[in-house]
């Protein structure tokens, strides 16, 4: 391609779509930035614009309060000893499997866990077994079966597992096992527990020491309403210094991290936006109580809410066979719901979908979501005579 002016224009601004459309995509909830975000973000948006003030750990710098954050902030937040900003959850969770496991152990993770996950413990050289989920429709992850699995590894290799990973809440279906009993589990066996917890931390109040959990991640992205991508990494000090060793060779950088992480307008972003995230995270038993509301106003529609009922976190999974049965009907009709949708300026269900499909109603409010609620209804009254 010759980079002229002419062949340079499909490049330039592109627009995503209107900022005050109702959003319930459950990747995008969570991380809507706040206003203060956003101000961080015109403001720090210029390569790495923090490396200006880095002494050579970026985790020090004290202005912008970067060691304030990091040290003393997220650590109160997230009830661990140790943490670090990262570019992810998956690269916290990659951190944690590289510098805990070695090649050929065996992992154990709940059979919903993201694709990093197993991704993050493929590229370790890591053996994975999963705890399976009761299917059908409840998808729920039961603490025994880590003790089952674990007796399972030990019986195969001769040794227990690495470590083990819950998804809390599992991105599929939203679902929160009982965390304290799997992490009680897991020490009966000296099995340290890794929480994802990229749609929790943020959204839901978190403290890894009360819930038993030796590591726990989270997203800014997904759940701290920061510019991506970014991570948070909790450490207990039991592991810290194993996660976060130094390199020989350059002593103020840690190896896991490949010396630094985020270095610009991310972490900025979720500085910013923390205040408001801390407070947001108080108001967690109403955002539940949306949620519950939402789903069952969805059942007298005829749509089916899968995994937990009645639900506790706002990520929910849909199934809704009259708009499939419409969807097999209209022309195009695998994306008639997403363009019926957008015409009434609401984003999140992806196009494609009408049998299954996931939400969110975080932060969304009864007011937005009662116009949700209306267009499920106008939609399917437009077509069920079809």
């Amino acid at each position: 391609m010759t980079l002229d002016d002419a062949s340079l224009q499909k490049f330039g601004y592109i627009e995503r779509g209107p900022l005050n459309a109702i959003n319930i995509d459950p990747l995008q909830r969570g991380g809507i930035l706040t206003e203060e975000g956003r101000r961080a973000l015109v403001q720090w948006g210029d390569g790495y614009s923090i490396c200006d003030f880095c002494g050579g750990q970026l985790d020090m710098i004290k202005k912008p309060p970067i060691n304030d954050f990091v040290h003393k902030a997220l650590p109160e937040f997230l009830g661990t000893d140790e943490v670090r900003v990262t570019n992810g959850a998956r690269e916290s969770k990659f951190a944690v499997m590289h510098s805990m496991a070695n090649e050929g152990d065996f992992v154990v993770f709940d059979e919903v866990a993201h694709y990093s996950s197993y991704v993050g413990a493929q590229r370790a050289k890591l053996n994975v077994r999963t705890v399976p989920n009761s299917g059908r429709p409840d998808y729920r992850t039961e603490p025994e079966g880590y003790g089952i699995v674990i007796e399972e590894v030990i019986k195969e290799s001769g040794k227990t597992p690495a470590l083990a990973l819950l998804t809390y809440p599992d991105g599929n279906y939203g679902n929160l096992a009982d965390v304290r009993k799997v992490a009680s589990i897991c020490h009966e066996y000296d099995v340290p527990l890794l929480l994802n917890g990229a749609y929790a931390v943020g959204r839901m109040p978190m403290n890894a020491k009360d819930i038993g959990a030796d590591f726990i991640v989270g997203s800014g992205h997904k759940s701290m309403a920061a510019s991506g991508p970014i991570g948070v990494l909790g450490v207990s000090s039991e592991y810290a210094d194993i996660v976060f060793r130094k390199s020989p060779t350059y002593k103020t950088k840690e190896i896991e991290l490949l010396g630094c992480t985020a270095r610009g307008a991310t972490v900025m972003t979720m500085i910013a936006s923390f205040p408001e995230v801390v407070r947001r995270t108080r108001k967690w038993d109403s955002e539940v109580a949306d949620a519950r509301w939402f789903s069952e106003k969805l059942k007298v529609m005829g749509l089916t809410q899968m995994g937990d009922r009645p639900h506790n976190h706002d990520l929910m999974f849909f199934e809704a066979p009259n708009l499939y049965e419409i969807s097999k009907k209209v022309k195009k009709g695998r994306y008639f719901l997403y363009r019926e949708m957008k015409a009434r300026n609401i984003h999140g269900i992806k196009a494609g979908l009408t049998k299954y499909f996931k939400l969110s109603t975080y932060g969304v409010g009864r007011e937005d979501l009662s116009v949700v609620l209306d267009a499920f209804d106008e939609i399917i009254n437009k077509y069920e005579k079809l």
